[in-house]
């Protein structure tokens, strides 16, 4: 059993911020050591350190992830744990040059990372926002004017709660994204 649970949300480009959060808390003797979904981080009481922990997105088959854990551990990094294809790393801070506590080798690779995460988890998104959420708001705006029904208004606002959580959520994450692009076109070559 854990002996802290944190709560925490987070998105697809806050994932920097996270490697923070977790460092911090590391700094402070907590170690993480498994995230539930969703965003619930558990974490042990440890000695306080400079831990570096690192984000992944990997979307490789269920069989590749032994190789993909194996390439990790050949560098340095322990795997903590899995949430959506997000792999959780850490690897202790004074053991190494500050270029190796990084896994990605170029900012052409974080690039890429995104550009991943944008194809797998924000375009799904999109669509089932265009071609289910919309569709419905409408179905139930429109019964709820023709019948006035309590059912009717109550799903019309769990479905404006949604298009404003949905709205949300791309508005973020769209800003991030390009936040992130740019940071990363900046510095390389």
């Amino acid at each position: 059993m854990a002996d802290r649970v944190v709560f925490r949300l987070w998105t697809i480009t806050d994932y920097e911020k996270e490697e923070q959060f977790l460092k911090d808390q590391h700094r402070k003797g907590w170690k993480f050591t498994r995230y539930l979904i969703p965003g619930f981080y558990l974490f042990d009481r440890c000695e306080p350190g400079e831990v570096v922990y690192r984000v992944d997105f990997d979307n490789a088959a269920e069989r590749e992830k032994s190789e993909y854990l194996q390439m990790y551990r050949d560098y340095g990094w322990e795997y903590v744990s899995e949430a959506n294809r997000f792999r959780f790393f850490r690897k202790p801070a004074d053991s190494t040059e500050k270029k190796e506590n990084e896994i990605f080798s170029d900012d052409e690779s974080k690039l890429e990372m995104i550009d991943r995460i944008f194809r797998r988890r924000m375009i799904p998104l999109l669509c089932v926002f265009l071609f289910c959420l919309l569709p419905q708001l409408f179905i139930q705006y429109m019964m709820w004017l023709e019948y006035g029904r309590i059912a009717q208004k109550v799903l019309t606002v769990i479905f404006c709660v949604l298009f404003v959580l949905y709205m949300w959520l791309f508005i973020h994450c769209g800003r991030g994204i390009r936040r992130l692009k740019r940071k990363y076109k900046k510095c390389g070559p």
